[in-house]
């Protein structure tokens, strides 16, 4: 008989990846046996097949399916081969413009001067050389993404080249029912972010006197058409004390999960709300006290503390940021980053960052890591700045960092954020510790936390020698 492979099922191989398998719907791929890739290769409507356990399940699994003679798998499906490293992901600004001038963001609306954008024709080019690398799913941000004048053609435009949409981030101001429908006709159901900073404040901080109301509106539209949506949250001095109340009402929304971001002393927060970042002490207290709150309130919604605490009531467990890696698991090879080694971060004037999180910082100091306007992406992820920072293992840090490298906490916490460690570095050291892993460490804030909540399960504790 013969067979072949699903429209939904895609085989690829890049260096260092030599079987492996998207499919549509999945941000990355996955690896499979060496059996099953060589099963799966033959599935090309040209090999006559004798039925096997083996092909009855990949049938089972919906990867395969059978046909005659000569029907070939889709262009997209067929093994594709790639020179380059292996990036599924990319993380795209469109746009650094956006329609708010809120306190704490650079790009806010009245630095629109200051803030580039992409055009129309450098976003497919860019689309194009990510399709060419084998990149297959996409962040979609900002500032606003949705002030980009063809939003919507961008979003067609991924899909027309079979790759996807697997986050957007707004402040959904801009999200309507016509938008959400085009969503649903072309098959794209990210994961929508929604800013919202809290019960009472969110007007203040986005500057907009609807802001909560039309924040609020979004959240419920978006729920009503079935998209899930993620809660992004800035947490300081002046709203620290609406916290539970605003989860409370997020949870009434259905929100999916609740990400609490602690607002950091950027310039022109400090020039627009002086002395207002909570301390990382202040940080840390405050947020525990949070945690244990959640965990006696019943609500079923996920909730992720910045760099601190996730919380799973559903399972009735959590997880500590700053322990990123169990003993055993512990190798030097091992990406300082794994966000940053996964997905490759393209800012509104196309520079390549490690992260978009650094891409002010790099943009203030006058550094270039590579530019795919200016060089091909595909040049960039081999031969450049950028790729030697986005996969640089574990043993650099502890080569350039003595700190990191003396430290009995090291196995656990793997550094912390690079992009943490950047900003806290007052040198430009990307191998620089995370301040904020090494006072969690070192204060006792992991037995602290485990005291408070350990009525909960603890899903990774902490072993070291």
């Amino acid at each position: 008989m013969y067979y072949r492979l699903c429209e939904n099922i895609a085989l690829r191989q890049w260096r260092f990846v030599d079987r492996a398998v998207y499919q549509k719907g999945a941000d990355r791929a996955f690896g499979v046996s060496k059996e099953g890739f060589a099963l799966l290769s033959l599935c090309d409507g040209q090999h006559d097949l004798q039925k096997s356990p083996k092909l009855e399940e990949l049938l089972e699994l919906g990867f395969i399916e059978a046909c005659s003679q000569g029907e070939t798998p889709s262009a997209w499906s067929s093994l594709h081969r790639y020179d380059n490293l292996y990036f599924p992901r990319m993380n795209l600004m469109i746009t650094g413009k956006c329609n708010l001038n809120c306190l704490h963001c650079f790009n806010a609306k009245d630095n629109a001067p200051l803030n580039s954008e992409l055009s129309f024709a450098q976003i497919l080019s860019i689309l194009d050389q990510a399709n060419e690398i084998g990149i297959h799913a996409f962040t979609i941000t900002g500032g606003e993404p949705l002030v980009h004048s063809r939003f919507l053609e961008i979003i067609k435009a991924i899909y027309e080249r079979n790759m996807m949409v697997f986050e957007l981030n707004t402040n959904g101001l801009l999200i309507t029912q016509n938008m959400l429908d085009v969503f649903k006709e072309i098959g794209c159901n990210p994961l929508i972010k929604i800013s919202y900073d809290g019960v009472g404040y969110h007007n203040w901080i986005r500057q907009h006197p609807r802001a909560e109301e039309r924040t609020l509106e979004a959240i419920r539209l978006c729920h009503a058409n079935g998209f899930r949506v993620k809660a992004q949250v800035q947490v300081n001095r002046k709203n620290v004390g609406v916290m539970m109340e605003t989860a409370k009402l997020l949870d009434d929304l259905g929100v999916e999960e609740m990400r609490i971001i602690r607002t950091t002393e950027a310039p022109r927060w400090e020039k627009n709300s002086p002395q207002s970042s909570l301390t990382i002490q202040e940080y840390y207290e405050s947020m525990l006290d949070f945690a244990k709150a959640y965990q006696d309130s019943g609500m079923k919604m996920t909730v992720d503390i910045w760099q601190y605490l996730r919380l799973y009531p559903q399972s009735q467990s959590y997880s500590l940021v700053p322990i990123e890696c169990c003993k055993d698991e512990f190798n030097v090879r091992i990406p300082m980053c794994k966000g940053t080694r996964g997905m490759i971060a393209v800012s509104s004037s196309g520079e390549v960052v490690p992260c978009l999180q650094m891409s002010g910082w790099y943009m203030e100091k006058g550094i270039s890591l590579g530019n795919c306007l200016k060089t091909p992406l595909k040049e960039l992820v081999q031969h450049s700045e950028y790729v030697k920072l986005a996969t640089a293992p574990l043993l650099r840090q502890i080569i350039e960092n003595d700190k990191c490298g003396n430290c009995r906490y090291y196995k656990a916490c793997t550094g912390g954020c690079p992009a943490l460690g950047l900003l806290y570095s007052s040198d430009g050291n990307y191998f620089h510790e995370d301040i904020m892993k090494c006072f969690f460490f070192e204060n006792g804030w992991y037995e602290r936390v485990n005291e408070k909540l350990g009525q909960w399960n603890l899903q990774n504790p902490l072993e070291i020698d």
